[in-house]
């Protein structure tokens, strides 16, 4: 599923995740969504749908079938599709119509479709006004409650449900016998009758039979080998956030005066009072935990989800600790309470997300370079949001040291016009660039200019690298970015190949 993801962008992605993880899914995709709608009132997921249901070529996985066109959607697992659906029942009334239809008829085109799918993609078409007659449920399951009331009838007052159930115990013991028999395989079986006396008929008691099958020990030893058998497919084909604990049996492993910080700071988070000095100094016990009680603390206070109103008062509290966090758990705070929020910006961040941000910038430069700006520069579809943050950060909060090293992340990314912007101003800001830095840096001008040709952000980073690092440029370097200019097809070429043609004291 990770290279599936890589189409979406940022937003899509934070819903695609919440979507795949298990059970919870429903509920965190419209948190999410209703995040996302906070932050921008006019956004749409007309764009999300129409990547599910882009078509795409898929093979067999022996290579034995032809290559067949599918929608992507279809090739996510089952639970996937009931949490997308039921994401998509909830909220129905703020999609486009024709948006949802196309995405019911793509899920009907499975040749075996799940029927919690098919039922709810009926319920959906009901909801939306599409007159749809077939029932709810499979012809299957029809034919199942057809059987199961005419035992209802056949049965009578006298017996009821008892006896019902009873003859169905009979029938299920002989297809079973039956079953086991075409395997060759014997089987002893003994069934005991326990009666309940019947009490008086004024008292409304009746008598009541429950049959006990006892199986033998070859049998018991049968279901265990297909227990253990269907327990380990399980395994295999749960994707790996279902099989996470959750966060409240994660929070169990955490020391007691741990687990009493931790339910003070949910208190404080969840609450809309001022936060005074002795409140704040819960925030201690962050000097307390190892990395991995970071990580179960982060989880179980759920930082991605913390409003941003509420994120100065939170940085404020954590940055008033006397004693400095570690390089680990600042990297763990930073990536769990921001990393989403930056990633799912449609507009420019607001003033509560750039105050968290810049604040623990200043005082944990390293954490942030690694745990923040890193995993963002990395990303394939960041816009101008989340390149105006960083460049806001690169300007305000981080010296030359770390400017460097955010300039030799980018030689480990494939530029986009938005990593553009940050190696511009990174640039601009002059980092300490040694011969070594400045050569694998014309060696990325050379691998990833050819497919900027027409880009204006390019040509103006490529004048400043002409005209503030000129006394870098060797000789072997001004081949290089002759060639860069070769090909480029703005109306800067000629004042960059007048700017090349200046540098003249090359060794």
């Amino acid at each position: 599923m990770t290279m599936f993801l890589s189409r979406f962008d940022g937003q899509s992605k934070l819903l695609l995740r919440s979507l795949m993880s298990g059970a919870s899914g429903v509920h965190r995709a419209v948190d999410v969504f209703h995040r996302q709608q906070r932050s921008n009132p006019e956004m749409s997921l007309s764009h999300f749908i129409e990547k599910l249901c882009e078509d795409e070529v898929t093979s067999s996985q022996t290579g034995e079938q032809p290559l067949s066109v599918k929608p992507l959607v279809s090739l996510f697992p089952a639970s996937f599709k009931q949490n997308l659906l039921s994401f998509v029942y909830l909220i129905h009334s703020v999609l486009p119509q024709t948006s949802v239809l196309r995405l019911l008829e793509c899920l009907s085109q499975d040749p075996h479709p799940n029927p919690w799918t098919s039922a709810l993609c009926r319920q959906i078409r009901r909801s939306v006004g599409v007159h749809d007659e077939e029932p709810l449920y499979t012809p299957l399951c029809s034919q199942r409650l057809k059987e199961l009331s005419q035992r209802l009838v056949v049965c009578g007052e006298t017996g009821g449900w008892a006896k019902c159930l009873s003859d169905q115990t009979v029938e299920s013991g002989s297809q079973s016998a039956s079953s086991l028999s075409e395997l060759g395989t014997q089987r002893k079986r003994k069934v005991s009758l326990v009666t309940v006396d019947s009490g008086d008929e004024e008292t409304g008691q009746q008598s009541k039979r429950i049959k006990m099958d006892v199986r033998g020990s070859e049998q018991k030893a049968e279901e265990q080998d297909v227990n253990k058998e269907t327990s380990e497919r399980l395994e295999r084909e749960t994707p790996a956030e279902e099989l996470q604990p959750a966060p409240d049996c994660q929070s169990e492993s955490l020391p007691e005066h741990i687990k009493v910080c931790v339910l003070q700071i949910k208190e404080l988070l969840e609450s809309h009072t001022e936060w005074d000095q002795s409140s704040m100094d819960v925030f201690k016990v962050l000097n307390d935990c190892d990395p991995a009680q970071v990580e179960v603390l982060c989880s179980t206070l759920s930082l991605p989800d913390v409003p941003e109103p509420t994120l100065p008062k939170l940085c404020s509290s954590v940055l008033t600790l006397s004693t400095d966090l570690s390089y680990s758990t600042a990297a763990a705070i930073i990536k769990s309470l921001l990393l989403e929020k930056v990633l799912s910006l449609s507009e420019p961040a607001s003033r509560c997300l750039v105050t968290a941000v810049t604040s623990l910038c200043v005082r944990y430069p390293r954490p942030m370079c690694h745990a923040l700006i890193g995993p963002i520069l990395k990303e394939k579809n960041i816009g101008n949001p989340q390149a105006e943050l960083l460049n806001r950060l690169i300007e305000g909060c981080l010296d030359s040291h770390y400017r460097l090293l955010l300039l030799q992340m980018t030689f480990k990314v494939a530029w986009s016009e938005a990593v553009l912007s940050v190696i511009h101003s990174l640039l601009e800001s002059k980092p300490d660039l040694n011969e070594e830095v400045f050569t694998q840096f014309t060696e990325q001008l050379l691998t990833q200019g050819p497919q900027f040709t027409k880009s204006v952000k390019f040509a103006k980073m490529m004048l400043t690298v002409l005209t503030k690092y000129s006394s870098h440029v060797t000789a072997a370097h001004k081949h290089s970015l002759s060639c860069c200019l070769t090909s480029n097809e703005t109306f800067l070429k000629k004042s960059l190949q007048a700017a090349l043609k200046r540098i003249t004291h090359t060794t």
